[in-house]
């Protein structure tokens, strides 16, 4: 709150200033009188900071008015109580805490009554409150904005019958431009503010998000707050249902980590209320709350918010201040914001801690398996007459939703098949896994491609885990006749390149499980010796580089172009070479599985 002391103004104001010494000024022409609220409007429209404005104010009045003091109090619509906001003459230690009920003296008179109050000799007013013994006039004006009280513009002077009824008329006509101009610096004060506080909780709420380590976490939780609430202690106690009290885990005192000794029994103490009504609990004053229990000599008013999840009290965050009626409604509001994403953050915290015990258990549990899903896939060198095969499988995690098999027909027909799960990881091997078990079932009746994607989609129909799908691949190898039969269900287009060039071969249908039951197309080719068969999930093809932009199938092309004629196993390696590269570091965002087959 600034308040300023006029040169030659001391707190003994006017002391050793005959009372007829001060004479009225000589009263302003209309035109003057024009031209100064001309100029305070323009002087009040020039700026949103509030101690701007009110220096404004108090600039104008002077030149015409040779007031000794000064000042503007704001109305606390709930207290019903004016505070100073702004003073010159007043001495700062009279009015740091200075409030004056509505109704109560002077100016509590004008607020109560909505209009302008003057008193010529205020020696002479039985209910003046004294503020500076050497006054002796006084004139109080109400600051209304959009017919709201919004304050008192105050002015004292050490002459009896200083203030004139021009004087009066001047005030009234400057107070609604200057209750206009300070509710609107009051609003763009609270909207910088509410602008911060969404800005700490924001904040807040990334380091909820990167720090499961409960001390670290605590600890930024107290130091963020404080830059919106100016406390001069905050702890937060976790409750203990065992010894059935509040045990401090964090205590800073000025941001400073203090030692953390301080335990409250359930239902003692301001910390105890809070968590026993579930509700924020305010102690303006220490002293006059009976709950209160004295742990620090300093501290005057204390603010307890109580930190609820699932309906289950776990502790409460503390605050205090070695002032009075320090914490606000605000103050309520952001700390009541901000106590369930703390509750939250520490019963992440903790579950995280759990979870850091048993981290050597479940890597020893994904690495097994890791294992046992390379046993149920099939080596990817298979023996297949008239083919030479090769690929690949890389999964985005320690365990990979793709699939793929070698199966065979008899003696003359041999199955390529690969696939690739919805999701990834745990869930997605699973399901994989039981996808493989039930192609090998099928395989024995030796369908054709498209009657097995027919008949797969009505064994995971029948079987459907929600959010989980599958697509599939399915490919019949002749060796003698050199056919392909190929019928697709959702995956890439497969592709066959001969002779330096590259070209799909065109199969679709659904994916396996999903829709409901389906047909599906069916594709032969006749392959060459030195043709080259490629199918692949659409991991390999949407790797993801720099700006997220994919590897795509042109390049996948230019690469089985430049390097169709070198062993099966080298253009393996050129295509995932060709893949790390583009990814540069990114880290995979889906599993990669490739399979190549060419005709001998």
């Amino acid at each position: 709150m600034p308040t300023r002391t006029l040169q030659g103004a001391s707190p003994g104001i006017g002391i050793d200033m005959p009372e007829t010494a001060k004479v009225t000024a000589r009263p302003l022409e209309p035109t003057e009188l024009l031209t100064l609220l001309v100029e305070a409007t323009e002087q009040l429209n020039s700026t949103l900071d509030l101690d701007e404005v009110m220096s404004h104010i108090a600039a104008i009045v002077k030149r015409a008015i040779d007031y000794d003091v000064f000042a503007i109090l704001l109305l606390n619509e709930k207290t019903q109580e004016l505070r100073v906001r702004f003073s010159l003459g007043h001495p700062e230690d009279r009015v740091r805490n200075l409030r004056v009920k509505v109704g109560e003296g002077i100016v509590g008179r004008a607020a109560k009554l909505r209009r302008s109050v003057l008193v010529n000799d205020v020696r002479q007013d039985s209910g003046y409150i004294e503020s500076l013994p050497a006054v002796r006039s006084e004139l109080a004006v109400p600051l209304i904005a959009k017919g709201r009280l919004i304050g008192i513009m105050d002015l004292e002077a050490s002459a009896a019958d200083f203030f004139t009824d021009q004087h009066k008329t001047l005030l009234e006509l400057l107070a609604a431009r200057t209750a206009m101009s300070l509710e609107n610096a009051r609003l763009y004060r609270r909207t910088l503010r509410q602008a911060r506080t969404l800005q700490l909780l924001n904040e807040i709420s990334r380091e909820f998000s990167s720090v499961l380590v409960l001390n670290e976490l605590l600890g930024k939780i107290g130091t963020l707050t404080k830059r919106v609430i100016d406390y001069h202690r905050f702890c937060i106690l976790l409750a203990d249902e065992k010894t059935q009290t509040f045990n401090a885990v964090i205590s800073l005192k000025k941001d400073e980590r203090m030692p953390e000794k301080c335990n409250v029994a359930f239902g003692e103490g301001i910390v105890g209320a809070a968590a026993s009504l579930r509700e924020t609990v305010v102690a303006p004053d220490v002293s006059k709350d009976p709950r209160y229990i004295m742990v620090n000599p300093e501290t005057r008013s204390e603010m307890a918010v109580p930190l609820l999840y699932h309906d289950r009290v776990i502790g409460v965050v503390d605050l205090e201040s070695p002032h009075a009626g320090s914490f606000t409604d605000e103050h309520v509001r952001v700390l009541s914001t901000l106590a369930p994403q703390i509750a939250i953050a520490i019963e992440n915290a903790r579950l995280y801690e759990q979870v850091a015990k048993s981290e050597g258990r479940m890597e020893r549990d994904l690495q097994r398996a890791r294992e046992i899903q390379v046993h149920l896939l099939p080596p990817l060198s298979p023996r297949i007459p008239g083919l030479e095969v090769g690929g690949r499988f890389l999964p985005a995690r320690e365990l990979g939703g793709d699939l793929y098999d070698f199966l065979t027909y008899g003696k003359d027909r041999h199955v390529l098949a690969i696939g690739d799960v919805s999701g990834k990881g745990s869930p997605a091997a699973l399901y994989g896994a039981m996808a493989i078990g039930v192609l090998r079932s099928l395989a024995a009746q030796r369908l054709s491609p498209a009657e097995m994607l027919r008949r797969l989609n009505l064994t995971f129909l029948e079987r459907q885990v929600e959010g989980h799908f599958i697509t599939l691949l399915y490919v019949v190898w002749e060796p003698k006749t050199r056919t392909l039969r190929v019928a697709n269900a959702g995956m890439p287009l497969p592709i066959l390149v001969r002779d330096g060039q590259s070209r799909p071969l065109r199969a679709e249908g659904v994916p396996l499980g999903l829709l409901g039951p389906a047909e599906y197309q069916e594709t032969t080719a006749t392959l060459k010796p030195g043709d080259l068969l490629v199918m692949y999930t659409d991991g390999l093809a949407e790797a993801a580089g720099k700006e997220h932009e994919e590897f795509g199938l042109a390049r996948l092309q230019k690469v089985l172009h430049s390097s169709a004629g070198r062993p099966v196993a080298d253009i393996v390696d050129a295509i995932y070479s060709e893949v790390a590269r583009f990814e540069a570091g990114y880290p995979r965002r889906d599993d990669q599985t490739l399979l190549l087959g060419r005709v001998r």
